[in-house]
């Protein structure tokens, strides 16, 4: 009897709005209780929101508000500004 492939999960990147497999995505995860953080284990209860492994892509989400918008929340400087330091350690300010 013949294997079936495993199917990959997919998710939309709220900066560029591509599907893209999930695993090369970042989670943020905004909990009902607290405020919004990085999820890596891709795991963690609450509204999760996804975004590429690509700099211009959270800048566009942070400039649209399109993370905001996705979790239902106001997101604190500081969890873009890991998010960059995730992304592209060495480049930003």
């Amino acid at each position: 009897m013949p294997v079936k492939p495993r199917k990959i999960p997919m998710r939309m990147c709220v900066g560029c709005r591509e599907m893209k497999p999930k695993a090369t995505l970042l989670r943020v995860v905004k909990p009902q209780e607290g405020e919004a953080h990085i999820d890596r284990t891709g795991k963690s209860p609450g509204r999760g929101a996804y975004v590429c492994d690509d700099i211009e892509c959270l800048r566009k989400a942070r400039k649209t508000r399109a993370l905001e918008r996705a979790l239902n929340c106001t997101i604190d400087a500081d969890v873009f500004d890991a998010l960059e330091g995730q992304i592209a350690p060495g480049e930003g300010q």
